[in-house]
């Protein structure tokens, strides 16, 4: 299995969505997946201008000149996407929202068709079907802060003809960072983003189980509020 894992933290892998994301990577090496990891701090990829060149004058290829030249074909290639992002505005961060539209629009034909009911650009000839994984962590404390950023998600999925496998997602994720720091019993959750990667690659799915713990509460509500920093480290 090849795997494209996109992280779009501007902390890399010194933040808290990378508490999650590297165990699971881990895990999903360990299955014998062979990954291929990016940071788009460290990638240029300008926004998409909506000129449709990719589609209707060169198909599949872009006008501009960065590093969606170098990443697109891996992403075509790869049978796994796994997108890593802090919730920001109650979505992706910007530099992954960037990618996730210009990896998408050329992979589509010029013309519409219905798919289960909805218009829909099909994937162009060629276009490897696969798997896509959503890793996230949010300052807030409540799961449903991750709601818009699924949806988003599971639309992508939709339009690249995708099967969408399932969500890591840790909210109040400043409090992981700091329970780890002290010593608290927290190795669960990194022990089942783990397991959560090589369930993926050997079995095609994730367990409901593991990614329970993954989200599991860690502290209450009121104490996250009014007894800690909440969201104010970094994602």
């Amino acid at each position: 299995m090849k795997v494209m894992a996109i992280n779009s933290s501007p902390n890399m892998d010194k933040g808290n969505t990378a508490l999650i994301f590297t165990p699971f990577l881990e895990g999903v090496k360990e299955a014998g997946a062979k990954v291929e990891l990016f940071y788009t701090e460290r990638l240029k990829i300008n926004p998409c201008q909506g000129r449709f060149y990719c589609v209707l004058k060169t198909p599949g290829k872009c006008f501009q000149k960065d590093d969606m030249q170098m990443l697109h074909p891996k992403l075509l290639d790869a049978d796994l996407w796994v997108f890593a992002t802090p919730v920001y505005v109650s979505g992706v961060t910007g530099p992954m929202k960037n990618l996730m539209d210009r990896m998408l629009i050329p992979m589509g034909q010029r013309f519409l068709e219905l798919r289960d009911g909805h218009s829909h650009h099909p994937i162009r000839e060629g276009v490897k079907h696969g798997k896509v994984v959503l890793v996230s962590s949010c300052g807030y404390w409540e799961m449903d802060n991750f709601d818009l950023l699924v949806a988003h998600m599971k639309a992508l999925c939709f339009h690249a003809e995708r099967e969408y496998a399932g969500a890591l997602l840790r909210p109040h994720g400043p409090v992981l960072k700091s329970m780890m720091e002290k010593g608290a019993p927290v190795n669960d959750i990194f022990d089942a983003a783990k397991k959560a990667g090589g369930q993926l690659v050997i079995d095609g799915m994730i367990s409901p189980e593991n990614l329970k713990i993954i989200s599991r509460e860690l502290i209450p509500l009121k104490t996250y509020i009014y007894g800690t920093s909440g969201g104010e480290s970094s994602s």
